[in-house]
């Protein structure tokens, strides 16, 4: 069993504060195909209650999270119908299946930004 695992937080930059019930997936990439492993939604603080990946679905590959944000922002301020930021999706690596890796995000509807967290 690894001791790693996997996390997320959002910041709603446009208004100030967590990104508290957006949707989010998560997928396994292998040779360009994505294998869907869960759905989850993001609770009051932009985060998620437990690990994200953990244990034996915690591995070394290609990962991708999509971050449902024009469905959270429509909420709170009017969007195009076609808004310039939908979905939002994070590619990324886990190298090590013994660290913890943090995919921390900053969103508004009309930017992102993320890094590798603590």
């Amino acid at each position: 069993m690894s001791k790693g695992y996997l996390t997320t937080h959002v910041l709603d930059t446009l208004n100030g504060k967590p990104g508290s019930g957006i949707k989010c997936c998560i997928y396994f990439i292998e040779e360009e195909n994505r294998k869907k492993i869960k759905d989850f939604t993001l609770n009051e603080d932009g985060r998620c209650d437990t690990p994200i990946l953990e244990n034996d679905l915690f591995k070394i590959g290609k990962y991708e999270i999509h971050f449902f944000c024009a469905e959270y922002f429509r909420k709170f301020t009017k969007l195009n119908e076609v808004p310039f930021l939908d979905d939002v999706v994070i590619r990324f690596g886990i190298s090590n299946k013994n660290e913890h890796y943090h995919v921390p995000l900053l969103i508004s509807p009309w930017s992102y930004t993320t890094y590798r967290g603590s």
